[in-house]
């Protein structure tokens, strides 16, 4: 019982900090067009498994996830360059 309640603290807390991470790409006039949530449910689990020991904050995780490119899932990749995009747009 113990440890599914970790497990499950441990998923909900790993989903906050992705959020958190992730929705740094995205400029607030994006952020109706690309929610955290698609991110999330893009990346999570790119991110438990391949970046389960980085810090989260400061862009690690998605440094992380660029040092790994043949590994990261096409929906992820596909998810990443979307708020890439917007980001970059939403600078001009």
């Amino acid at each position: 019982m113990v440890k599914l309640v970790r497990d499950v603290t441990l998923a909900a807390s790993a989903a906050a900090v992705l959020t958190m991470a992730l929705s740094a790409l995205v400029p607030p006039a994006a952020a109706q067009s690309m929610p955290p949530e698609a991110l999330r449910q893009a990346c999570g689990g790119d991110v438990r498994k391949l970046c389960a020991g980085v810090k989260p904050g400061e862009g690690r995780i998605v440094q992380c996830l660029a040092t790994k490119p043949d590994q990261v899932s096409p929906a992820c990749k596909s998810a990443l360059q979307q708020a890439q995009a917007m980001k970059a747009n939403g600078a001009k």
